[in-house]
């Protein structure tokens, strides 16, 4: 396969077609992809929330704006972030390292103290401001796996946060939605999907050393 090609192919789409469906198999593999980005300390203070739903849908596109992505598109990926990150949060992470690695408690606890003293001393805003960065690092990732798929996409910080955490019912899971992303099959009718890219030159935008 030929990276480079896809990323190429690939664009913001502004059109999907509505009667193409990404398969079962396929929104398995961007769930996987989505659990397996990397994230700072390996917390994971992000979640994930797939949109199918039609009806739902249509509710959710005056709330992005009236962006019409949002309703075409085969699923409406929800990057979300966790709103509590305590001290029960980092022990979670540490029990999961315990439970599949096997590491002793004196090698887990200082990097767990560390982290415990380090999430305590963090107001709210710092903490949602650095779980933020966790979920565009997320859809970075599944934009790329999505052109590797040939599924197209639109990333969007265009939407209203509150009113898709209330349409959502995202508060009770004790989540904060931050980006979205419309996924599908761009429509015919979509002229930007045969518009070169307008990139720099690699050698205004990469520097060698």
């Amino acid at each position: 396969m030929d990276i480079i090609k896809q990323l190429e192919w690939r664009y913001a789409t502004k059109s999907f077609n509505s009667e193409k469906l990404v398969s079962d198999q396929d929104i398995n593999t961007l769930v996987e992809a989505f659990n397996l980005t990397a994230t700072s300390y390996g917390l994971q203070p992000i979640k994930l929330v797939v949109v199918k739903d039609k009806a739902l849908q249509e509710t959710l596109v005056p709330l992005a704006f009236n962006q019409k992505q949002v309703g075409e598109a085969s699923h409406v990926l929800v990057f979300c972030i966790k709103t509590v990150m305590d001290t029960a949060f980092v022990n979670a992470y540490f029990d999961r390292i315990k439970a599949i690695r096997n590491t002793p408690d004196d090698i887990l606890n200082p990097f767990k103290t560390f982290l415990i003293n380090d999430f305590n001393v963090k107001s709210q805003d710092e903490k949602e401001r650095w779980a933020t960065k966790q979920a565009y690092l997320a859809l970075g990732n599944l934009m790329t796996v999505c052109a590797l798929l040939k599924i197209d996409a639109c990333p969007m910080e265009g939407f209203m946060p509150k009113e898709f955490d209330e349409a959502l019912q995202l508060s009770p899971l004790g989540l904060q939605s931050v980006l979205i992303m419309p996924i599908g099959y761009r429509s015919e009718t979509d002229f930007m999907a045969a518009l070169k890219k307008v990139r720099q030159p690699i050698a205004d935008s990469v520097i060698m050393k």
